[in-house]
């Protein structure tokens, strides 16, 4: 016999727990605009489009980057690699995403757009601001990408509040380590 279906909206709880089931990437996004240099650790980014090149990426829509984005017309997201949980980390942590010039303990460069990439990211992706959409409490920051790469290496992951990596041997179709 099955449970019986709830009804109603979920609260915030229920809804964290429930997303906290979903595994994402770890990616930075990052801005520039005025002399300052915005960095934020997010984990709701995705490849949004073929034709043309487009990737979206959720920020709380008062964090300071958002502003930046717009006014600047540019951003780049660096995927993090699982030797990479410490920035993530760094720029989880409020205030810790702003700097004049650059920041001192994370390599940047600019690529194609002017906008800063992480030196060790696993991937990056150099975008043109295409749209800023209100999104609830978040904006959805839709960048036309100039420029992408990416290198050798595994991903880091978040799931279940934690930082995860992949197992080093991936499953087959038939769920066994190949």
């Amino acid at each position: 016999m099955s449970a019986p279906a709830r009804t109603g909206t979920p609260g915030a709880e229920a809804f964290r727990g429930a997303a906290r089931h979903w595994a994402t990437g770890v990616a930075v996004v990052t801005a520039d605009f005025d002399g300052e240099v915005f960095a934020k650790t997010v984990s709701s980014f995705c490849t949004l489009s073929l034709d043309p090149l487009l990737v979206s990426v959720a920020v709380t829509r008062h964090s300071p980057i958002v502003a930046a984005v717009r006014s600047g017309g540019r951003f780049a997201v660096s995927v993090l690699s699982d030797r990479q949980a410490g920035v993530a980390r760094r720029f989880a942590t409020p205030g810790a995403g702003r700097a004049l010039g650059s920041f001192t303990a994370v390599p940047m460069r600019t690529e194609t757009t002017g906008a800063p990439v992480l030196e060790a990211a696993l991937a990056w992706f150099d975008c043109h601001l295409h749209a800023a959409q209100p999104g609830g409490d978040h904006t959805l920051l839709i960048g036309r990408v100039a420029a992408a790469d990416a290198t050798g290496g595994r991903p880091l992951l978040h799931h279940d509040g934690q930082f995860r990596t992949l197992a080093p041997t991936p499953l087959t179709a038939t769920g066994v380590g190949a």
